[in-house]
């Protein structure tokens, strides 16, 4: 069995790359809170650097960011390191 070995990224970056995102998706931060089962303050938190997702949620997330194709791929290069 392989292992994905989880993308690691920096507190101050992973609210911008979530806004980013949001902002890309179209998406309000209640919208883009119930595409990933979260609430609203949650992703309100995490935009303004308060708080960071949780594994699962940054599971989610990069699934989002493999979803959108080349926008996503350029995403995952600026935000994260592998």
């Amino acid at each position: 069995m392989v292992t994905k070995k989880p993308l690691v990224i920096n507190q101050p970056e992973v609210g911008k790359l979530i806004r980013e995102l949001r902002l890309l998706t179209g998406l309000t931060q209640e919208q883009f809170a119930a595409t990933l089962g979260v609430t609203y303050p949650t992703i309100n938190r995490w935009e303004n650097g308060r708080a960071k997702p949780s594994p699962l949620a940054m599971e989610k997330i990069e699934t989002q960011l493999h979803e959108m194709g080349d926008q996503g791929k350029d995403l995952k290069h600026k935000y994260f390191s592998e």
